[in-house]
């Protein structure tokens, strides 16, 4: 075990990492929705919508948002026809490097986007959001909410 996985970050409202993780596992799903102000085919649940307000990460959706529906989005999706229905985004916080936003068509596949981020201060080491298309908008949710 690391030390920053050891270690309890504060999300700048006074939750450590731990408090906002045990809080996100509270959310199981439901059908309250929220657009994207930019990309208007994307929609989110409250649960990825509590990570971004408790951990300052709208910054995050704005990021897989931008992502969805760009050219290096819809050649992958062109190659392999799982990402027109599902993908699973992970974002990987590290201290000393650029931290890691990449997705995935499945856990052994290898990665279509990846994106290095400078700095954050994002409180968790790491989370995962699945986006999944419902015929009209694609939908990013916590594992939790699927």
């Amino acid at each position: 075990m690391t030390t920053e996985t050891q270690t309890n970050h504060s999300s700048g409202d006074g939750k450590t990492d731990h408090q906002l993780k045990s809080e996100l596992a509270y959310f199981t799903g439901d059908l309250v929705r929220y657009r994207h102000p930019f990309n208007r085919q994307v929609i989110y649940t409250p649960g990825v919508r509590h990570l971004a307000e408790k951990g300052k990460a709208y910054w995050l959706i704005d990021a897989i948002a931008s992502w969805i529906g760009s050219e290096p989005f819809q050649q992958a999706a062109t190659e392999d026809y799982r990402i027109n229905a599902m993908h699973f985004w992970k974002f990987e916080r590290n201290r000393d490097k650029p931290s890691i936003l990449y997705a995935k068509a499945d856990s052994p596949e290898e990665a279509f986007i990846t994106q290095e981020i400078e700095y954050t201060d994002f409180p968790l080491p790491e989370i995962s959001i699945w986006a999944g298309f419902d015929g009209e908008h694609w939908v990013l949710y916590l594992p939790s909410e699927h």
